[in-house]
């Protein structure tokens, strides 16, 4: 599926929750099924910088995709990382760098969120656009 429709998906399973308690306990049961990040990974080289809560991001080049993996110490934040997981893992670094993420304003995440979590939300999508751009650069040197 491309990155659009993933998040088209997206969407539409939190538009069926209207009220927000829902859609937080949505993002904790995404999270609690999200597989645990190998110890090895959590490392301070792979933590994002202007999270409040702990969030450890790990992204590899598996044929031309970037693979995410990633764990957070805080259930709603793990919820959010596992949602960017499912929609921009296993992309080439051009989709990740080429699509906008409308789905967080569009499930209303960016205004459901303290200014602290929202900021750390913006750098960990930053950080995955980072992991893409030096991906991307990889590529052009072959």
């Amino acid at each position: 599926m491309s990155i659009k429709e993933l998040q088209d998906e997206v969407i539409e399973e939190f538009s069926e929750l209207e009220d927000w308690m829902d859609r937080y306990q949505l993002l904790i049961d995404l999270g609690n099924d999200m597989p645990p990040l190998e110890d090895r990974y959590k490392t301070e080289a792979n933590l994002i910088e202007g999270c409040q809560s702990r969030v450890w991001l790990q992204a590899d080049l598996v044929e031309g995709k970037v693979r995410f993996k990633a764990e957070s110490d805080a259930l709603i934040v793990k919820g959010i990382v596992s949602l960017l997981l499912r929609i921009l893992s296993g992309h080439t670094p051009d989709e990740i760098l080429e699509n906008e993420l409308y789905f967080i304003d569009e499930i209303g995440l960016k205004e459901h969120l303290s200014p602290t979590r929202s900021n750390g939300l913006l750098a960990m999508v930053k950080q995955m656009r980072m992991y893409a751009l030096a991906f991307g650069s990889m590529g052009d040197n072959k």
